[in-house]
């Protein structure tokens, strides 16, 4: 196996398939915490049919893919919460709106340039190899940014993860810092696409958090925990897809579902324990 993971580390592709993958995974997980204590989790599928829309797009246009992309699924994020916060149709209903809509848009684009070639096939189920050298760098400079924003405003949006009416009395501009959130979540969503694919890209926000709070109980221990989780995940993943021949998403996916159930078997068993003794 080590042999296989020298190996592996000798192709430039899987290093920047790494990379990107790491970085990627850490904003998912962080911003994950958020969008599940918030009911909000789905934004992230909703936010990837946005982006194979806009990634339809740029490849019958020809345009740079993440630079095309990345605006439009960040107007998207932001017109989501004013959608779901100002108007009669909430939540789910929003989210179902802009994803089936930027679905059919990008379906109907493509139907009619240019098929469903390699490059459609690759944003809808991701790929390794689908990720330039340009690519590579403007997704590490956009992720570390991201982590930075969270970092910087952790405070903040621990606030209104729990209590946005509490954050809202004691001056913090709710309405500011959940944009912030939708932003960097659209950021990281179109970064995660390119190796993920739209199908499989809200399962690295989903999970992460869900695991983690099988076991852990307050806000930063989760956070912490999703993150070291996300990662391994990821590096578990990709090395299973490079070892047999695997897709690197549904990989990435299924070593984190095993990694739920596990949390969940030892959460089980800990309450168990705790009760027992009581």
């Amino acid at each position: 196996m080590f042999e296989k993971l020298i190996e592996m580390f000798s192709y430039p592709f899987m290093v920047r398939a790494i990379l990107v993958g790491v970085m990627v995974s850490l904003c998912s997980a962080l911003l994950g915490v958020s969008l599940v204590l918030k009911r909000y989790s789905m934004i992230g599928d909703g936010l990837s049919h946005v982006g194979f829309g806009a990634l339809a797009i740029a490849a019958a246009v020809n345009a740079a893919p993440l630079t095309f992309a990345i605006p439009i699924v960040i107007l998207a994020a932001v017109l989501l919460l004013r959608i779901s916060g100002n108007s009669k149709i909430k939540g789910d209903a929003a989210i179902a709106l802009i994803s089936t809509s930027a679905l059919a848009i990008g379906v109907m684009v493509i139907s009619m340039t240019t098929g469903m070639n390699t490059d459609v096939y690759n944003y809808m189920f991701g790929s390794i190899l689908a990720m330039s050298t340009g690519d590579v760098k403007m997704s590490i400079v956009l992720s570390a940014a991201v982590l930075v924003l969270y970092i910087l405003f952790y405070q903040k949006i621990f606030a209104i993860t729990f209590d946005e009416t509490f954050a809202l009395g004691t001056g913090v501009k709710v309405n500011l810092y959940n944009t912030l959130i939708a932003v960097l979540t659209a950021v990281t969503i179109v970064l995660g696409m390119r190796m993920m694919g739209a199908l499989l890209i809200s399962s690295l926000i989903i999970f992460p958090a869900l695991t983690s709070m099988r076991i852990c109980k307050t806000f930063k221990s989760v956070i912490i925990n999703s993150a070291v989780i996300s990662v391994i995940c990821l590096f578990i993943g990709i090395t299973i897809s490079y070892v047999w021949a695997t897709p690197a998403g549904a990989s990435v996916v299924v070593v984190n579902l095993g990694a739920l159930i596990l949390y969940t078997m030892i959460g089980v068993v800990k309450n168990r324990s705790f009760l027992s003794g009581k």
